[in-house]
């Protein structure tokens, strides 16, 4: 990879974002990376003391902060080349339980994030007439199971969403990925608010669960390839996975 190369990452602080953000780092990218823990980013940041990363705070739910993120990779280095949607949520709940502000808050991070990061970078890459904006789907955007309906609903969102950019922006030379992990063993089981659904999911994520580090070379695999050649969509399971 080129030195060169200007990422923006979201949800860096942990999981996914944070390995990944370590991997482009060890290639020379050029990063800004954001996400709610400051202090998350700045230590990620001190693992790398020659290389140019910024950090940010932000709230992918807030509009105003992913576009102030984007503000601050163009203005630094002049455009950018990557926009990495990952942050997300997962609680894992069954419908009859009504977990309303749970269907909320799965919409408004794991739908409207993903929206935010497009609305404010697209305008970026239009005039540039090139870019690459990636997100963190999953293979439950392209399954459903039970007590996971509106979580599978939010990534299938995703997966429609990306399509139809693909589709609208491919002529202006903007690539579109979607990276579609199984199970991954990360922080997002803390966003599961039930128990045993939480217990659960860290069984399956130390039995069976891949690393972060293993998508991240997913990613990055999508990033160096060809510019002529636009990777859509990757579904990365552990092998023992059923689903």
């Amino acid at each position: 990879m080129s030195k060169e190369k200007v990422v923006v990452i979201t949800g860096a602080s942990s999981g996914i974002g944070a390995a990944t953000t370590r991997e482009l780092a060890k290639q020379h990218a050029k990063l800004v990376i954001g996400a709610r823990r400051l202090d998350r980013l700045n230590e990620l940041k001190e693992e790398f003391p020659d290389e140019d990363i910024i950090t940010q705070k932000v709230d992918v739910t807030n509009f105003d902060e992913v576009q102030s993120l984007i503000d601050t990779a163009k203005n630094e280095f002049g455009r950018v080349d990557v926009l990495y949607n990952n942050a997300g949520v997962m609680p894992v709940n069954a419908l009859e339980n009504r977990a309303r502000d749970e269907w909320q808050r799965i919409l408004d991070v794991n739908v409207m994030g993903v929206l935010n990061g497009i609305a404010a970078v697209l305008p970026t890459m239009i005039e540039q007439k090139f870019g690459h904006i990636i997100a963190t789907d999953s293979v439950a955007g392209h399954v459903v199971v039970p007590n996971l309906a509106v979580y599978n609903g939010s990534k299938f969102a995703v997966r429609a969403i990306m399509e139809g950019l693909r589709q609208e922006q491919h002529n202006n030379n903007i690539r579109t990925t979607i990276v579609s992990p199984g199970s991954v063993a990360t922080e997002l089981y803390k966003s599961i608010g039930n128990a045993d659904n939480q217990k659960a999911e860290i069984e399956v994520e130390k039995q069976i669960g891949l690393s972060a580090e293993n998508i991240a070379k997913s990613v990055i695999f999508a990033i160096n390839a060809p510019e002529n050649m636009d990777l859509n969509e990757m579904i990365i399971r552990p092998i023992k996975q059923d689903v």
